[in-house]
């Protein structure tokens, strides 16, 4: 099970947040990654801990003022990244371009989803993994396995049908080691969450609460 931790724009300190996680993943055998803000990839890169991008742009080396470059996101140490995120949509193009891009890097892919039908469609595109988040529960503390479990199903056989060696990812309101197992006995082979890490008094206890049960 893999738990990926996107710190977005969270007003918190990164660099604490992956030295927790990079001890809770040592610790507990369980595949934890933290995604920063670009400009805090090199320092949660060098705790040691898994670090992704929350984006990669549709962009080669060249004249893109602005974008986030797949290349630079490897160089300073990332090992994958997000993309399509619900508050970073792509036109289906530019994921397509974007994945390449990453290929091109050599990092992973992760590409969200807000339904079933939008799985299907990104996992024919061959990522490594597409991630199913219903926008309405992000941020709520109500995980999609207890809102509506038949998304995570759904997405689990959609992505199945168009390309069975893409994991599937549930993402939105995740916040408790129950709301993981629920997602793995779903089908889902990680998860997504955010503020339930970020905005914690005490990441690391949060992430051990996290992993705990796997």
């Amino acid at each position: 099970m893999f738990v990926l931790v996107n710190l977005k724009a969270y007003p918190c300190d990164p660099v604490e947040v992956a030295r927790a996680a990079y001890e809770v993943a040592d610790s507990s055998g369980v595949r934890v990654g933290v995604a920063p803000q670009a400009a805090h990839l090199g320092g949660v890169a060098e705790t040691g801990v898994e670090t992704w991008g929350q984006h990669v742009s549709p962009v080669e080396h060249g004249s893109h003022t602005g974008s986030t470059l797949a290349e630079a996101v490897a160089d300073a140490g990332a090992a994958g990244t997000l993309l399509n995120h619900s508050e970073n949509r792509l036109k289906l193009a530019d994921i397509n371009a974007a994945l390449a891009a990453a290929e091109r890097a050599g990092l992973e892919t992760a590409v969200c989803a807000n339904n079933p039908d939008q799985i299907a469609a990104a996992a024919t595109l061959g990522p490594d993994a597409v991630a199913v988040e219903p926008p309405e529960l992000i941020g709520t503390g109500t995980p999609v396995s207890q809102a509506d479990p038949d998304i995570v199903r759904d997405a689990v056989a959609a992505a199945e049908e168009a390309d069975p060696d893409v994991d599937v990812y549930c993402g939105a309101g995740i916040s408790t080691g129950e709301d993981v197992v629920a997602a793995a006995d779903l089908g889902a082979e990680g998860v997504l969450l955010a503020s339930g890490v970020a905005k914690a008094d005490d990441p690391r206890a949060a992430l051990e609460s996290l992993v705990d049960p796997l």
